[in-house]
């Protein structure tokens, strides 16, 4: 037999290669989601909804944010269908060809002026649609990638190497923005700077089908095969069987998502939106356009490129604070110490408006408090809730349960928290509340849900 014979096909994924393309593959489904986030607050309620007042049209923007998480449970039940079925290796690949596609494609729509007044709003609601779809099956695929291949007392350790995609996207996609809001000017940024970063979600997306293409499949997924116990409709076994792990998945993860949608798309938004009536006239005449005092609620004033900083700094304590869920996460078990970070969450709540309110300096510190506890929450959920579910429906039942839990939990928190700020006013007691109570909804899942810290993921096939 001939060296290239034997050598063509690895037996098994070495520990760099699992982790780093578990990683990379939702950096950059992250990334190309949170570039989307970004230009929803700075850009896309001006280009896709010019006659709009300045709330209509941030919620407009917001309506079409929440889109994707529409499509989010959609796309897992797809995409988990076929990665249960043929494997996560193809699964993986392809959701991460439809995003990169969509999020490219976004960077060419025009404003919505003369002949693409409708068209132009509703390409991006189909691309947002698709982009949805897309990360819908991408995420399970990921921490199963990472889960599967660990071993047994490090899973919640290797889990955590998908999950740091979303602070590494978003950090990336951020200072892309502030670097081209830094070196643009507003005119210039309008017209074409802001699509710079969906176009360069191309390169990226090479990156990742690059890594993933030299994967082979997974040890639990071939022992189902070799047992022949691939199940012919994956959804349907999972909702008949495993619906009780499903429903307490998707609450154990509302308030990570509620918490996540306000650090982000909502403090930008109402961080950055003046806080006077003398600053908002201001700003409008800088623009050329006339001040409507009747749809005005204060935020904190702060200039956009500032704010993306603070969140910036802010995502790195989410990173850093991942990284240290793993090792907590394996040392005292996923639900004792989930339970522990969510109190911390319901906490930091009901303290909202101590940090969101005051001023920046305030603001800066919630981002921080807030960004690290995003950590903590989201770090053990790739391994939490993979371990929920047996070999060949694991890959449908964590993703059903992921992002079922994102259109309950994230769909409506950047739409809800800008509605509850409003209402008050300008205060944003109502927006800690909010984030209250996804806290309690989520403790109470964790209490009536059993730790599967010992769970034999290999072995455990129904």
């Amino acid at each position: 037999m001939s060296q290239a014979n034997q050598t063509v096909v690895p037996k098994e994924n070495s520990r760099g290669r699992v982790l780093f393309a578990s990683m990379i593959g939702t950096t950059v489904e992250f990334f190309d989601f949170y570039a989307y986030a970004t230009a929803s607050v700075l850009v896309f309620p001006a280009l896709f909804f010019p006659n709009a007042t300045t709330i209509n049209a941030i919620l407009s923007s917001f309506a079409i944010f929440g889109v994707a998480f529409v499509a989010r449970p959609l796309g897992s039940i797809v995409f988990g269908h076929y990665g249960d079925k043929l494997g996560r290796k193809g699964t993986l690949v392809a959701s991460l060809l439809l995003m990169g596609i969509a999020t490219f494609l976004i960077g060419f729509l025009p404003p919505a002026a003369g002949s693409w007044t409708v068209l132009a709003p509703t390409a991006l609601v189909l691309l947002r649609f698709a982009q949805g779809l897309a990360l819908g099956g991408e995420w399970s695929g990921a921490a199963l990638l990472a889960t599967e291949n660990a071993p047994k007392n490090k899973r919640a350790i290797y889990g955590t190497f998908p999950q740091l995609g979303a602070p590494i996207g978003f950090i990336i996609a951020n200072l892309m923005f502030v670097a081209l809001q830094t070196w643009t000017t507003a005119e210039q940024f309008m017209a074409w700077g802001w699509r710079v970063p969906f176009y360069f979600s191309a390169v990226m997306v090479i990156i990742g089908l690059w890594v993933r293409l030299k994967l082979v499949e997974s040890s639990s997924f071939q022992k189902v095969l070799d047992q022949k116990k691939v199940v012919k409709s994956p959804f349907a076994v999972t909702m008949k069987k495993h619906w009780r792990p499903t429903l307490a998945g998707t609450f154990i993860m509302l308030a990570t998502y509620v918490l996540f949608y306000l650090m982000t798309s909502f403090t930008l938004t109402y961080g950055t939106q003046p806080a006077s009536v003398e600053q908002a006239t201001a700003a409008a005449e800088a623009k050329g356009k006339t001040f409507d005092a009747a749809g005005f609620v204060p935020g904190l004033g702060i200039e956009r490129p500032t704010f993306l900083t603070m969140l910036i700094i802010g995502v790195v304590f989410f990173g850093i604070f991942t990284v240290v869920s793993g090792p907590l996460a394996e040392k005292f078990g996923r639900r004792k110490f989930l339970i522990w970070v969510t109190s911390g969450i319901l906490v930091f709540g009901l303290a909202w408006t101590l940090f969101f309110g005051p001023g920046q300096g305030a603001a800066m510190a919630g981002l921080i408090i807030g960004f690290a506890l995003m950590g903590l929450t989201f770090g053990p959920m790739a391994a939490y809730l993979p371990e929920l579910f047996p070999s060949n429906v694991r890959y449908t039942g964590s993703a059903v349960a992921y992002n079922l839990s994102s259109v309950i939990g994230a769909a409506p928190a950047s739409f809800v928290a800008v509605a509850l700020w409003k209402a008050g006013n300008g205060n944003t007691l109502g927006v800690g509340l909010y984030l209250a109570l996804g806290a309690v909804l989520t403790l109470v899942a964790l209490f009536m849900t059993r730790d599967t810290s010992d769970v034999d993921m290999e072995e455990f096939v129904e």
